[in-house]
């Protein structure tokens, strides 16, 4: 994989999203519960950037595998609470989301996990180049971004086929 190559960055997809906010619960025995947001590092996995004060959020339970598999794991994050727009593929990383201190989760194409080139990138160093030499590996097809501190979910990064999708 060189520079020039497209990642394709995936939000929580928009159809689940939906699903939830329909249903009023996130499918893991929990009520979507809006609350205002402080503002202070709330990163919402629909759009991919930090809340500002006062919107509408909800912390829901979430599991980026929507199939059967051992490395299903649920775990909190926060979304707007009524549709947004969504994050609007650029074939960059969202900008607020895409320096460290993160966790760099690899997963071979069949999404099981490759322990041996997962990463941790340290406090404000750029993601980009590292995803970018991590989906370079043959064994890896996924990387997950997560929070550092608590492991949780930020959004998927795999090799994309061009700007313009949209998730969310």
């Amino acid at each position: 994989m060189d520079t020039t190559t497209d990642l394709l960055v995936q939000a929580i997809d928009r159809t689940r999203l939906d699903a939830v906010r329909r249903d009023d619960a996130d499918g893991h025995g929990n009520r979507v519960a809006p609350f205002a947001a402080v503002g202070q590092g709330e990163p919402l996995r629909c759009c991919l950037r930090f809340a500002e004060p006062g919107e509408r959020i909800a912390l829901i339970s979430y599991a980026p595998f929507d199939h059967p598999s051992v490395w299903t794991e649920v775990g909190p994050v926060y979304i707007h609470a009524d549709r947004c727009e969504g994050y609007a593929a650029s074939g960059d990383l969202p900008a607020q989301l895409a320096t460290g201190p993160r966790l760099l989760r690899t997963y071979r194409a069949d999404d099981t996990m490759n322990y041996e080139h997962n990463t941790v990138v340290p406090d404000q160093a750029d993601l980009e180049p590292v995803i970018r030499r991590l989906l370079s590996q043959t064994d890896v097809a996924t990387v997950h971004v997560r929070n550092l501190d608590s492991q949780c979910f930020m959004y998927s990064v795999g090799v994309g086929e061009g700007p313009g999708r949209t998730s969310a």
